[in-house]
């Protein structure tokens, strides 16, 4: 019998843990690993049936869901973040591609909210995320943000959306502008990248315009706007804050 494996990594997730263990709740195993919450996150999660993990450090996204992966033991693991919610037409596609066990991985296409709009353009959809895989399959790459799966096998698509609760508000915008530039800084300092206020201010402006213009935000209305500015400015901010890292 096929076994899946659902794992989660969370931080101060207390408003969105429940609705999102309550859309995999059919999954064989919930895995949550936690990195310091000082909400109710992991009183919520075991209380959903999870079994959870404390972390108190924080070594980045990418090797924090490689520690998830390593408690898992399904034949499957379902990767899935606080904020996404499995449908249930999503839920009888991927247990259908379980089954048919044809390929190794499977890619969702993923549809994302902005304070309270779903989002078709800005780049955000179909927006292919790689989150079902065999066990053993697959590991995540060791990034500080923006992490994948590193698959060895075939992969396919699946129709059905994940869909995410992303930016509820502009205070978690303004949240994850500052989280998000800080990561990316990082990461570049990291990878020997330099920067100068010139670099910034053509990176800011060069992401407005693809989201704006090239990725058709124009046609999400005023929410396509705010997340081409969000976008530059979030570029802006991981060049300057990279640049303040060189010193």
């Amino acid at each position: 019998m096929t076994r899946l494996s659902v794992i989660i990594i969370t931080k101060n997730e207390a408003a969105n843990i429940a609705a999102c263990l309550a859309s995999v709740a059919w999954a064989d195993e919930l895995i949550v690993v936690d990195s310091g919450s000082n909400d109710d996150t992991a009183d919520i999660a075991r209380r959903s049936g999870a079994q959870v993990y404390l972390h108190a450090d924080w070594p980045g996204f990418g090797p924090q869901k490689n520690r998830a992966l390593g408690y898992a033991t399904g034949d499957w693991i379902f990767s899935i973040d606080a904020d996404e919610r499995v449908t249930p037409e999503l839920r009888a596609e991927l247990e259908q591609a379980m089954k048919a066990m044809l390929v190794d991985g499977f890619y969702c296409p993923r549809l994302s909210q902005f304070c309270g709009q779903f989002i078709h353009h800005c780049g955000w959809y179909p927006d292919y995320v790689l989150r079902l895989f065999r066990r053993g399959a697959g590991k995540f790459s060791e990034s500080l943000v923006h992490e994948s799966v590193l698959l060895t096998g075939k992969t396919q698509k699946l129709q059905q959306p994940l869909l995410h609760y992303s930016y509820l508000n502009a205070d978690d915008v303004e949240r994850k502008v500052e989280q998000y530039s800080t990561a990316a800084a990082q990461q570049m300092l990291a990878a020997g990248k330099r920067s100068g206020w010139l670099g910034a201010a053509l990176s800011c402006g060069w992401a407005f315009v693809r989201t704006y213009l090239i990725r058709l935000g124009v046609l999400d209305g005023m929410a396509g706007w705010r997340i081409a500015l969000m976008n530059a400015r979030t570029t802006y901010l991981k060049y300057r804050k990279l640049t303040a890292l060189q010193r």
